[in-house]
C-alpha cells in the first residue's frame, strides 16, 4: 500500500539564522564555563556546605564526631548575649559608616562634576586607589599615628598643645577616628558610580534651571539628587553588604578580612579560636538573614524616593 508523503512533515533545512544563534550561544557558554566552574566549586559549594554545617555540632578538632543537631545552633544564638551584642554593634557600625561613605562619595562626585575643577583625569584615580588597597594598610598607619609612646598624635599634636595624651588606639575618640578612616577608605566605587550618574544628567535641564534663577544649591538638591537617586540606592546596597562583614564567612571565611563589624569578629572567634564551625556557620546565616531583611526593606522603600525615568508607571519594585 502506498502512502502519500505529507509535505508538512518533510524535513526542512535548518535556518541559517538559527544555526548562527546556536553557534554564538555555544561560544558564549564556552567563554563563561571557567567562571561558572569557579562559581560552583569556590562559591556555591561552600555556601551550601556552610548551611549544612549550621545544623550540626561540627567541631574542627574532632570532625569525625559530628552529629546533626537541627536548629540547636540557631536556638543557642538566640540566647547568646555576646552574639546579640555583636549583632547590635554591627548595626551601629552600619548606621555610622554607611551615611559617612554616601555623603563623602556624593560630595566628591559633586565637586568633580563642577566645570571649575581642573585635572579631573589625574585626580580620579587618586580617590579610587585606596579602595583597591587592603584595609589592613590603613590600620598599620593608624596604629603608628596614635601609638601612646611613639605615635605622632601625642608627640606632635597633643603634647605641644598641652592636651591630655591619647591612651590607646582603640579607646574613646581615637577609635571614632579609626571608624571614620575605615569608612572613607572605601568610598572610591561609590564616588565613581555617583560621578557617572551626575555626568549623565542632561545639560539642558541644568541650563534651564539656571536660566529660571535656580542657584547651585537648588540645582543640586532639586535636580541632581533626584536624577541620580538610582545610583545612590545602588551604592547604599553595596555599602550595606560590605558593612555587614559577617556574611563573607558564607563563601570565603578568611581570618584577615579586617572588617570592624563586631559580628564578624565574633564569628571569627567562634570559628578560628574555639573551632566551633557549626555554631559559626549558624551565626553567619543569621547575619545573612539580617542583611537580606534590611536589603528587602530598602528595595520596598525605594519606590518612594528613587526616580526611575523609564518606569514611571511601575507600582512596585
Amino acid at each position: 500500500m502506498a502512502f502519500s508523503k505529507n509535505p508538512t512533515l518533510s524535513h526542512r533545512p535548518a535556518n541559517p539564522q538559527d544555526l548562527l544563534r546556536r553557534r554564538e550561544a555555544l561560544i558564549g557558554l564556552l567563554f563563561l564555563s571557567p567562571w561558572m566552574l569557579g562559581f560552583v566549586l569556590l562559591k556555591l559549594a561552600p555556601i551550601l556546605a556552610s548551611l549544612a554545617f549550621s545544623f550540626t555540632d561540627f567541631y574542627m578538632l574532632t570532625p569525625e564526631a559530628t552529629q546533626f543537631v537541627g536548629l540547636q545552633n540557631y536556638l543557642r544564638a538566640l540566647g547568646d548575649i555576646n552574639a546579640g551584642a555583636s549583632l547590635g554593634g554591627s548595626l551601629g557600625y552600619f548606621l555610622f559608616t554607611v551615611p559617612v561613605q554616601l555623603l563623602a562619595a556624593l560630595a566628591l562626585a559633586a565637586v568633580f562634576s563642577s566645570d571649575r575643577l581642573r585635572g579631573k583625569v589625574a585626580l580620579r584615580p587618586l580617590f579610587f586607589m585606596p579602595s583597591i588597597i587592603p584595609a589592613a594598610a590603613i590600620l598599620f598607619i593608624y596604629l603608628g599615628f596614635v601609638e601612646p609612646r611613639t605615635g605622632w598624635l601625642n608627640r606632635l599634636i597633643m603634647e605641644p598643645l598641652g592636651l591630655p595624651p591619647v591612651p590607646g588606639p582603640f579607646t574613646g575618640m581615637s577609635f571614632t577616628i579609626l571608624l571614620g578612616l575605615m569608612a572613607m577608605w572605601s568610598i572610591g566605587p561609590g564616588f565613581l558610580i555617583m560621578y557617572g550618574a551626575m555626568q549623565s544628567i542632561p545639560r539642558e535641564i541644568i541650563e534651564a534651571a539656571r536660566v529660571d534663577g535656580a542657584g547651585p544649591f537648588s540645582r543640586f538638591v532639586f535636580i541632581s539628587l533626584p536624577m541620580i537617586s538610582p545610583a545612590i540606592f545602588f551604592a547604599l546596597v553595596i555599602n550595606l553588604t560590605s558593612a555587614f562583614g559577617g556574611t563573607v564567612l558564607l563563601d570565603r571565611g578568611y581570618l584577615f578580612s579586617f572588617s570592624l563589624s563586631p559580628m564578624e569578629g565574633y564569628i571569627n572567634t567562634m570559628m578560628f579560636n574555639r573551632f566551633e564551625l557549626g555554631y559559626a556557620a549558624a551565626l553567619a546565616w543569621i547575619m545573612f538573614a539580617v542583611t537580606i531583611t534590611i536589603t528587602l526593606f530598602l528595595f520596598r522603600s525605594a519606590r518612594r524616593w528613587v526616580y526611575f525615568p523609564n518606569e514611571d508607571d511601575r507600582e512596585e519594585i
